[in-house]
């Protein structure tokens, strides 16, 4: 099902865009481009309304694009000198379409380890996968400029 709710894309001195949903408490992400703000809102948007269906959280019906209000959306987020370069756009999403591509696919690595650390694991039980995951999202955590 084809979700769509408006945002507001804010063009900053430096030619990348703040991308705000006003209807979803603000929510908000960005891209150094219109194309990559584009991009990271339809992610937003699908996260945003895949945790809040498996939460049990109520989603907010989206507004009209034409009942946007960009100069309150820019009073509200302390922004009033950029509402002038707001556009305002629709995203939309099918959210499970999405999700099955981009949250719930796996992907398969092959890697090398040496013999010994292969069979201490082993004989462990380790999940190899279970274990690759923690430690990359240990890692991912622990320096946010990894995730760039």
């Amino acid at each position: 099902m084809l979700s769509m709710y408006p945002a507001c894309f804010f063009e900053e001195e430096n030619g990348h865009y703040s991308v705000i949903f006003p209807d979803l408490n603000y929510l908000a992400t960005s891209g150094d481009s219109f194309e990559e703000a584009m991009t990271m809102a339809v992610d937003c948007l699908a996260g945003y309304l895949r945790w809040c269906s498996e939460d049990g959280d109520t989603i907010p019906e989206p507004s009209g694009i034409m009942n946007i209000d960009v100069e309150t959306v820019a009073r509200d987020i302390g922004v009033e000198e950029m509402a002038a370069s707001c556009i305002v756009n629709m995203v939309s999403v099918d959210v499970e379409a999405y999700a099955k591509q981009h949250f719930d696919k796996s992907v398969r690595k092959t890697l090398t380890i040496p013999a010994w650390l292969n069979s201490a694991a082993l004989e462990r039980g380790i999940n190899f996968s279970q274990t690759l995951q923690e430690a990359l999202l240990s890692k991912i955590q622990s320096d946010p400029a990894i995730y760039k």
